[in-house]
């Protein structure tokens, strides 16, 4: 689930002029933005030393250039290690955020390779994934502080959704949905499954989690486009911006979700079982870790609308897209229930 906080970014053009002199890049050639992603804007550079990403840090939650800085630090201490990530490059001040005009902006070595979802990775290549996040998990522990003071990352993991406030949240829903003119078969869609929904929250609304259990360092938005191959193997794991404290294991069943949703709503278990056993050794995690935050990420996404929202609140159509699948996949995830948890732990 590709997830963002902010409305679309506005139409900007990068002051490539100052930025490149800053780096002492060349001249630009071409500057083409690069479509995918819901959070900041990135483009595809050339200039006549070679090659780069620039990435416009616009997400305002995620644009404070001492976060980004600490990001910045992150990946190249995780390069150090062998972690295949893009560190940014350092300007002649030896910074590497620009901040002009009141703008975020970092320069990366531009990698060449592609994104793969998990129908596209063989069972061996699913497991390296797993495999690949463990790493990361474990790494991070090694290169961040043990106990951040401060900032989003000091956050304790957050309550579970109350389902009282989920169910008011459908009603208002279903009142937008009579009311979208003219009616069309996104509305048709989103009334049957705000129903479904609605349903099972009232039946399984005992079911709520505790908090979440162990946290650590995460990438905190590891999903496809996220993760550049090179041929069979990852050569990037991408965009930072989320690196934070949260429950680690749910990271894990997040990404999972994602890379092996199939377009009708179900996973491919035997992928996620390949990639779960994998994750589960090299980031040292329990099979129970691993149930419980199953169980987690069922309930968020019970009690989660965030594409209607869009949708409907903001009139943001972005999302569309992913929203048969995800919210088929809610619905087989309660009938499966048992068979998804078994991938991850068993």
């Amino acid at each position: 689930m590709l997830r963002s906080s902010v409305p679309p970014p506005e139409l900007h053009t990068p002051p490539l002029r100052d930025l490149l002199r800053r780096y002492a890049a060349g001249s630009a050639l071409t500057c083409v933005p690069v479509d995918q992603g819901l959070l900041n804007r990135g483009y595809r550079l050339a200039t006549t030393h070679g090659r780069y990403f620039l990435k416009h840090h616009f997400d305002p939650e995620t644009a404070d250039p001492a976060a980004i800085a600490r990001q910045h630090r992150a990946t190249q201490r995780l390069a150090d290690l062998g972690v295949p990530v893009a560190p940014p490059l350092a300007g002649r001040d030896g910074r590497t955020v620009a901040v002009i005009g009141g703008h975020a902006y970092a320069l990366h070595p531009w990698v060449e390779g592609r994104h793969r979802h998990g129908g596209q990775l063989t069972t061996e290549q699913c497991g390296r994934l797993g495999a690949l996040l463990g790493v990361v998990h474990a790494s991070l522990e090694r290169v961040m502080p043990p106990h951040p003071q401060q900032g989003r990352a000091a956050a304790a993991p957050a309550p579970s959704a109350d389902p009282a406030d989920t169910l008011a949240l459908i009603d208002d829903l279903l009142g937008r949905v009579r009311r979208h003119r003219p009616a069309d078969t996104f509305d048709e869609l989103a009334r049957r499954r705000l129903l479904e929904r609605r349903g099972l929250l009232e039946q399984y609304a005992d079911h709520r989690p505790p908090r979440g259990g162990s946290v650590g360092w995460v990438h905190g938005d590891f999903h496809p486009f996220n993760v550049l191959y090179k041929g069979a193997a990852p050569a990037a794991i991408v965009d930072w911006d989320r690196l934070g404290v949260q429950p680690r294991a749910e990271e894990a069943v997040r990404a999972a979700v994602i890379f092996f949703l199939r377009p009708l709503g179900t996973l491919n278990l035997p992928k996620v079982r390949a990639y779960a056993r994998a994750y589960r050794r090299t980031a040292r995690a329990t099979p129970s870790e691993l149930a419980a935050a199953v169980h987690r990420v069922w309930w968020e996404r019970l009690n989660d609308f965030w594409m209607l929202r869009w949708h409907y609140e903001r009139g943001d159509t972005r999302a569309d897209w992913q929203f048969p699948a995800s919210s088929a996949l809610v619905v087989w995830w309660t009938r499966e229930y048992d068979a998804v948890c078994e991938a991850f732990s068993g």
